[in-house]
């Protein structure tokens, strides 16, 4: 499963939201997540993906972005 599709489970699971009704490009906050969700979502993003995310997830706000970040972490681990 890509980082994309994981983190959608992780919204479907947390918030009961259909993942296909959120746009991966379009900012998290403007699809009905605000700034408590998004980072309750971050932290749970972190405990079952095992992963510390840098500083600089606080700038992503897309779930595309988020993904990206996830993937260049998992292939910085991996090499």
């Amino acid at each position: 499963m890509s980082s994309l599709g994981e983190l959608q489970s992780i919204i479907r699971e947390k918030y009961h939201l259909d993942p296909v009704a959120l746009d991966p490009r379009r900012p998290m906050r403007e699809q009905g997540l605000d700034s408590l969700a998004v980072a309750e979502f971050l932290f749970e993003v972190e405990e079952r993906l095992g992963l510390t995310l840098p500083d600089e997830q606080q700038q992503i706000e897309t779930l595309a972005g988020l993904a990206e970040l996830i993937d260049r972490l998992r292939a910085r681990q991996a090499a």
